[in-house]
């Protein structure tokens, strides 16, 4: 996706715009707070107390977006997250898991109550909760991606607080 969301490229305001279309598509809520200029919605998406996440496409989609609460839960710059294969937000054994779920929102559009265990880059494990995962289309109406946003999650134990 590019740079880090910013004043200098709009906080990336059309692929916030897509993915909380697409989250009101699935869901009737919006992830952005009303407000009068699509940049404020986008900045406030990326400054949200809520992880927001999303992936492309491809047969190994790579993370095209993390906000700011998501790349501190999951331990890596925007650089590093936006390199990452999403799989490897989980831990191998969860992987099978996590690609079941990728499956079940493909196919029923998108999951209100999804649960499981995620790992940060440094180890630190936990657990996600009652998070929404959702299909995002494009402006065409095509499949662009998939997303996720959760605001509870715990820390498991022996590992560094999150």
């Amino acid at each position: 996706m590019g740079t880090e969301p910013s004043v200098a490229n709009e906080y990336l305001a059309g692929h916030a715009a897509l993915l909380d279309r697409s989250f009101r598509r699935w869901t009737g809520g919006s992830l952005c707070p009303s407000g009068d200029e699509t940049q404020e919605r986008a900045e406030a998406l990326y400054r949200a107390p809520f992880v927001v996440v999303s992936h492309g496409t491809a047969p190994d989609p790579i993370f095209n977006y993390g906000n700011l609460k998501a790349q501190e839960l999951f331990e890596m710059s925007w650089a590093e997250l936006t390199q990452t294969p999403s799989r490897c937000s989980a831990e191998p054994l969860e992987r099978a898991e996590r690609e079941r779920l990728m499956t079940t929102v493909r196919a029923q559009g998108f999951i209100g109550d999804y649960c499981g265990v995620r790992i940060s880059a440094r180890g630190a494990r936990f657990l996600i909760e009652q998070a929404i995962v959702w299909n995002v289309f494009d402006l065409d109406d095509r499949l662009a991606g998939q997303a996720a946003m959760f605001d509870q999650w715990t820390p498991l134990a022996g590992d560094a607080a999150v």
